[in-house]
């Protein structure tokens, strides 16, 4: 017996089969390791959860964006990712567990056929015959002896692609591809912080607490430990003449509190080393958490009043001829975060690139906006590998607090204004295009639009 799908959004097109699970949330499951071909039928994703080891499907009523971190992931590894827009279709997908499944992606459409174990055995005695996936080994970075560097001072032993990335493009851009200003804390920061002996006691109960076996249970109070260090003299002189002179500012001139605010979010990200999320892709990645080190790159806010991500090869046909975007109302996290709606999306050809066509009309009801402010970036060495998409496992944080602003489309002239939706949506196809041109490879781009046309790229990494 077989069914036709028609109301699924394929997001990663992968042929696959394996035995129905059904549970309520992907975040009940993402630590578990399946020792058989699974197919996740899934109430609620959330955007933010790690596969879990032997998944080899996510079925969804949840809409992610193709361009969302679990996407993304999902198609790095070959995972099987769509979502159902016909409730009935997904009530009998619910009433199959346990059962065998194959799954035919074809195009945008999805068909399923019921099977049995031995419908199984050539996929799984291909996995075999393909051998254990080599575990994913990084160098862990050595402190370059500075707290904080200049975009002219990055290099790949000291910050990560993120930082590096925007620091090689600084002059090689059109006058109308603006990049924010930035600079880093360095790989090694941390490190060298925590062993001051302002920090002894905090370094001592991390050594307690990080060695040996690690349970997921414990990573909330690793986190909350890292977020008691103290910063250093050395540091805080450092980092304020480098902030100053790459046209930062010091958060410390606006009162205790402003830099208590800016301290918290730096630790933050250097706690973000332990989220769940990142800790179960690193275990399933057989990579070391000793050698994760983390730079963080430090950028001031754009006023965003659109924001986007481009990828320069559509990442669901794989056509190197067009660039697919998403685009979303206020900071880019409603839309990598998996709010829920979608995006509005658009696919533009390259040798066309005035005349984008939307694919996809925006539906998310909130957008995020925050006041002139800095915003923390993670920016590891267990990013954005060859065979491991890391996007999404650490954490970037604003100084101030995201608000949120419920969104009405009928006022938005990206909807209802065709001329100024094709004059926007071409110049972001464009920027992502230049960029690839000029980095030489395909690129997985993040930026925004403000209120007053200006469009900044704020990240950019290979598209894995």
């Amino acid at each position: 017996e077989a069914a036709d799908l028609g109301a699924w959004q394929v997001i990663s097109p992968v042929a696959v089969g394996g035995h129905v699970l059904v549970v309520d949330r992907l975040a009940d499951v993402q630590n578990e390791a399946y020792d058989r071909p699974t197919v996740v039928v899934a109430t609620r994703v959330s955007g933010e959860e790690e596969l879990p080891v032997g998944c080899v499907a996510v079925l969804t009523p949840d809409m992610p964006d193709i361009l969302s971190h679990v996407a993304v992931r999902a198609r790095n590894e070959q995972v099987c990712f769509a979502s159902c827009f016909d409730a009935p279709i997904f009530e009998e997908l619910r009433g199959l567990g346990g059962q065998v499944i194959q799954l035919a992606p074809n195009g945008t459409d999805l068909t399923f056929s019921l099977g049995d174990d031995a419908s199984l055995s050539a996929q799984t005695a291909a996995a075999s015959a393909a051998g254990p996936t080599a575990p994913i080994n990084i160098k862990r970075r050595v402190f370059c002896g500075k707290y904080a560097v200049s975009s002219d001072e990055m290099t790949q032993d000291n910050v990560g692609g993120k930082s590096r990335n925007l620091a090689e493009l600084r002059g090689m851009l059109p006058e109308d591809i603006k990049l924010p200003a930035q600079c880093a804390l360095p790989f090694g920061t941390f490190e060298a912080v925590l062993a001051d002996p302002v920090n002894a006691s905090v370094a001592a109960q991390l050594e307690n607490m990080t060695s040996g076996d690690i349970s997921v249970s414990e990573l909330p109070a690793i986190r909350a430990v890292i977020q008691d260090v103290q910063p250093t003299q050395q540091l805080l002189q450092e980092m304020e003449t480098t902030l100053r002179s790459s046209g930062l500012g010091w958060p410390a001139d606006e009162g205790p509190a402003r830099w208590a605010q800016a301290w918290a979010a730096i630790t933050g990200v250097w706690a973000s080393k332990w989220t769940e999320r990142a800790f179960l892709a690193r275990k399933k990645a057989g990579m070391s958490n000793d050698d994760l080190s983390m730079a963080v790159l430090c950028q001031q806010v754009v006023p965003a009043a659109y924001a986007f991500v481009i990828h320069t090869v559509h990442p669901q046909t794989g056509n190197t001829d067009e660039v697919y975007c998403e685009l979303v109302r206020g900071l880019g996290e409603v839309l990598v975060g998996n709010y829920p709606g979608r995006a509005l999306s658009f696919v533009t050809n390259k040798n066309n690139i005035a005349h984008p066509q939307v694919v996809g009309f925006p539906s998310k009801s909130v957008g995020l906006f925050v006041p002139e402010t800095l915003i923390f970036r993670s920016d590891s060495n267990g990013e954005d590998l060859e065979g491991f998409a890391g996007a999404g496992l650490y954490d970037s944080i604003t100084m101030d607090e995201c608000i949120e602003h419920r969104i009405e489309y009928s006022e938005d002239p990206m909807v209802n204004n065709p001329e100024y939706q094709q004059y926007m949506l071409s110049r972001i196809a464009s920027a992502g295009y230049e960029i690839e041109k000029i980095l030489g490879s395909p690129q997985d781009l993040e930026g925004c639009i403000t209120s007053t046309g200006e469009l900044f790229i704020v990240q950019t990494r290979p598209q894995v």
